[in-house]
């Protein structure tokens, strides 16, 4: 049951709020409620009266008829089908009149067999056309008792308002045998009694009359309690799968952060590699260079000359072989001019030709999506200039919208020699692992012959 107004109620508070609240009652004579019951009643007696004796009266002969050979079992399965109608047509008017909708009851029983006598007594077997059966005479007798009862108090009231106003004129007072002001007082006092009396049986008349068509007409208990068990198995269903979405999430999400840690742990190590092989070798020349150049500037400045000049060549070498260092753990173009500049500077520094395609604006991506897709893209363009032998690179980046989060993607493809593979040690595994950190995907596609393609999304909130 459903209420067409207002926030969900109970159906006391919404058919007869007379019974359930002091100031509904205070109002009941010129409540809502009250009109609409009245009417509900009034419709409701006319129908019972023709539509609902005239079922009743057909299953009650029909069935009589039955013991003698099956005579009345067609006219009786009749009877049936169409109290199946009548309750659909009941369940229209109450929710027309009182607001209230209820819910329809399940499909009758089907033939078990294709033959005459199985489909006669399909309908038969129907408890719920038995219902509706039932609550045709049931119906009948609370709005004809309800209907009758409150239009005999309402006239009460109206003579109650006539003596008042007539009364005195009319001899009526003499024959009360009270005082002319006590009659009047006496006469107005029943006529608010019997208003308040009748309103209050009206909207307890259409609450029973309800209750009735809830119990009769709507589904029955068995059919109630089948769908809480569908409504049941289904939210365990749901719960099921996401407790298995969450628990392949964590999974995902451990692997994803074994697989980070591997890559940092890869990443520290080159670095330090780098700077023990490199920059620190080269500053330990620096310094014996340096320490020849003083030892020999009184003796012999010529030697003191050409050490400084190597010390200072050595100077040059170790602050680019830093600045790669840098570049590879944060580019400085990517925090001062943005993804779009350095993905155009990779491109510059490429022995194979390339070229970059940025669709819309790549600012809405954090600065962790945004580098992600940059060494991404970098060790991409390292792998195609080292195996590929590709005339050509194509790069594409672009903020995707497609209902969801937005997304950072980013397509790597060439036109080289493809059967590129995700190796253990590789570059790219590491990579892949910095993406699913960010809660990303990363695809390859390289078919032998047919060049390669590797596309990265990231959220953009990474």
């Amino acid at each position: 049951m459903t209420s067409d107004d207002g926030p969900p109620r109970t159906l006391a508070d919404h058919v007869a709020p007379a019974l359930t609240s002091g100031a509904a009652f205070f109002q009941a004579p010129y409540h809502p409620a009250t009109r609409r019951a009245v009417a509900a009643l009034a419709v409701g007696w006319v129908w019972h009266l023709t539509a609902g004796l005239a079922l009743w009266i057909l299953v009650l002969v029909s069935s009589g008829l039955v013991p003698a050979l099956g005579v009345g079992v067609p006219l009786l399965a009749l009877g049936l089908l169409l109290a199946r109608r009548f309750g659909t047509a009941e369940r229209a008017r109450v929710a027309r009149q009182t607001g209230v909708r209820l819910a329809a009851p399940q499909p009758g029983p089907l033939p078990t067999s294709r033959s005459s006598w199985s489909r006669l007594w399909a309908p038969v077997r129907d408890d719920r056309a038995w219902a509706a059966t039932l609550y045709a005479f049931l119906g009948l007798l609370t709005t004809s008792f309800f209907f009758a009862t409150a239009t005999a108090l309402a006239a009460g009231a109206v003579a109650a308002v006539v003596f008042a106003a007539v009364g005195r004129g009319s001899g009526l007072a003499q024959w009360s045998g009270l005082p002319w002001p006590a009659a009047v007082g006496g006469a107005v006092a029943a006529a608010v009694v019997l208003v308040w009396t009748a309103a209050t049986l009206a909207q307890y008349g259409s609450y029973l009359v309800v209750r009735l068509a809830t119990v009769l007409l709507g589904p029955s208990a068995a059919e109630v309690a089948r769908a809480r068990l569908v409504a049941a198995e289904r939210e365990t269903r749901v719960a099921e799968a996401a407790a298995h979405t969450a628990q392949e999430r964590a999974v995902a999400l451990t692997e994803s952060r074994t697989a980070a840690v591997s890559a940092a742990d890869t990443e520290r190590r080159r670095i330090e590699r780098d700077l023990h092989d490199g920059a620190q070798q080269r500053l330990v020349a620096l310094g014996v260079e340096l320490g020849v150049a003083r030892r020999l500037a009184d003796k012999d400045p010529g030697h003191a000359v050409a050490a400084l000049e190597l010390a200072h060549r050595e100077i040059k070498e170790t602050l680019a072989e830093l600045r790669d260092l840098v570049r590879g753990i944060h580019p400085a173009v990517l925090s001062d001019r943005g993804l779009d500049a350095a993905l155009s500077a990779l491109a510059g520094r490429s022995p194979v030709p390339v070229r970059v395609e940025v669709a819309g604006d790549l600012t809405p991506a954090s600065p962790a999506a945004q580098a992600a897709a940059y060494f991404v893209v970098a060790e991409a363009l390292t792998n195609v200039a080292k195996h590929a032998a590709a005339d050509l690179v194509l790069v594409h980046a672009s903020v995707v919208r497609d209902g969801g989060p937005a997304r950072l993607r980013v397509a790597v493809s060439d036109d080289g020699r493809g059967g590129a593979e995700l190796s253990a040690d590789g570059g790219l595994t590491g990579l892949r692992g910095r993406v699913a950190a960010l809660d990303g995907t990363f695809e390859l596609d390289s078919p032998p012959g047919k060049g390669t393609r590797l596309t990265v999304e990231v959220p953009c909130a990474s």
